[in-house]
């Protein structure tokens, strides 16, 4: 990406969060060209080629969105105030922009909205709150999901931004997690990977919903190209736990919505976000493991977990304590001293795998030879990162290979190492703890007592594997 394009990335990023936060304000093209630091001709031929829409364009149809999507949930709200309050100047003016936009009067939109949307074909997606089936709802929350209410704290975000297009999203996470690395900026005392929606896609066509891939990070940041900082503000929020397939995270957002309403709570305007907790092609099932966060007002029936907020992804202190220690960048560059050892060391023996390194919990590298190779198997060297523990294991390709290889183990009397109890929730096959308490002020020695322990582990499975 050049110098141009990433100032102009970061200038029309800036001017896109000021629109979503003051759509009841006065939204001239001269205001935001100030905001932007263009002339107005330029910033309007700038905003065209970026976003993909004219400025004017854009502005009504978010004005238009906001209204239609507290239509749906409010039904006691006056229209006319709404009207007024987002910047149009007559009641006929906003009927004829809305219907243009629905096909229908917002009068008629507001009494059968949620019938109407499904029927004009505005497609749902991972979001906010409003349109939602009631049916099964509860069984299918009680089988998935683990709700709680929790204060969740403020969170300090690098985002890339996207408009449509969700497919980028690994592509854009993979890019913040690189940029992150080499500005050394992440949390990794807290580290999160989360999705923001600016847009409520069951009011606004998918292609047009703006979404923005986050990671937490430790020290404010300045915009870089199209990367830019996000404060997450502290607020009270629903929170859903789930561990499900990639086709059921609209449903997840449906039904978490029916439980605010079943249970008498109030959407409050906020950030509606999604956290990640595992990259789900490494999962057995392909699930992804995620929070769905709803922001709540504070009312009288409302009350607060006990558990801690800030503590979503279950560490203990103890945990937090060790990750504090060493920092995330230290544990990578040890295991890349440590690959470059084996490298050097077994250059003729093994080939190695590059550095896994895209979760904050954990690293590893993998060595096989030309043999095992052909029988689609491994052995992995892995780092936890929360126990700061070293292990190794052998793995396969893929799941029928590992359920193979296991079952050969399991059907005999070999019981040397730890047998994984059911290859279903595990990409382990044998494993084996090779260093509790590493010491990393003595490197050498601590490479060395891995080099023995892993090689007296690989060598007795390669005299019954090859």
């Amino acid at each position: 990406m050049n110098e141009t394009r990433r100032e102009y990335l970061k200038r029309i990023n800036f001017v896109l969060d000021f629109i979503e936060k003051n759509l009841d304000t006065n939204l001239s093209l001269e205001c935001l060209s100030e905001k932007a630091h263009y002339s107005p001709y330029h910033f309007h031929r700038v905003f065209l080629t970026i976003v993909g829409e004219r400025l004017n364009e854009f502005i009504n149809r978010k004005r238009i969105e906001r209204i239609a999507s507290i239509i749906l949930v409010e039904q006691g709200i006056p229209l006319n105030n709404l009207v007024y309050k987002y910047g149009f100047n007559s009641d006929s003016s906003f009927s004829g922009a809305f219907k243009k936009y629905y096909g229908i009067s917002p009068t008629k939109f507001k009494s059968e909205g949620k019938r109407i949307l499904s029927k004009i074909g505005i497609e749902p997606f991972s979001s906010e709150k409003y349109i939602c089936s009631i049916d099964n709802i509860k069984q299918w929350i009680k089988m998935n999901a683990q709700i709680k209410i929790k204060e969740l704290p403020e969170l300090k975000l690098a985002s890339i931004s996207q408009i449509g297009e969700f497919y980028k999203a690994g592509d854009m996470f993979q890019r913040l997690m690189e940029w992150g690395n080499q500005k050394r900026v992440l949390d990794t005392s807290n580290f999160k990977a989360i999705t923001i929606y600016h847009d409520n896609p069951n009011v606004t066509k998918t292609s047009k919903v703006r979404f923005s891939t986050c990671v937490t990070i430790s020290e404010n940041i300045n915009p870089d190209g199209e990367i830019r900082q996000i404060i997450l503000k502290k607020g009270i929020y629903i929170v859903g736990h789930f561990e499900i397939k990639a086709e059921e995270i609209s449903k997840a957002w449906k039904n978490m919505c029916v439980w605010v309403i079943e249970n008498g709570y109030e959407f409050r305007d906020g950030d509606y976000f999604e956290t990640y907790y595992n990259d789900h092609k490494t999962h057995p099932e392909q699930k992804f493991i995620i929070d769905i966060c709803i922001p709540l007002k504070k009312t009288e029936n409302l009350k607060l977990e006990e558990t801690n907020s800030v503590n979503l992804s279950g560490y203990t202190k103890q945990d937090k304590q060790c990750k504090n220690d060493l920092d995330y960048h230290q544990l990578i560059n040890y295991m890349k001293e440590l690959r470059a050892f084996f490298q050097k060391e077994y250059e003729t023996s093994f080939k190695l795998g590059n550095i896994y390194r895209e979760s904050p919990d954990y690293s590893y590298f993998s060595l096989t030879t030309e043999k095992l190779k052909k029988q689609k198997i491994k052995f992995v060297i892995i780092l936890d990162h929360k126990t700061l523990c070293f292990s190794i294991c052998l793995s396969g390709q893929n799941k029928s290979i590992r359920k193979k290889y296991w079952k050969i183990f399991n059907d005999s009397d070999w019981n040397k190492y730890n047998l994984a109890e059911s290859i279903d929730n595990s990409l382990s096959i044998i494993d084996q703890t090779i260093i509790k308490e590493p010491n990393f002020n003595n490197k050498r020695s601590l490479t060395e007592k891995i080099e023995k322990e892993s090689m007296k582990f690989i060598k007795e499975l390669k005299d019954i594997l090859e």
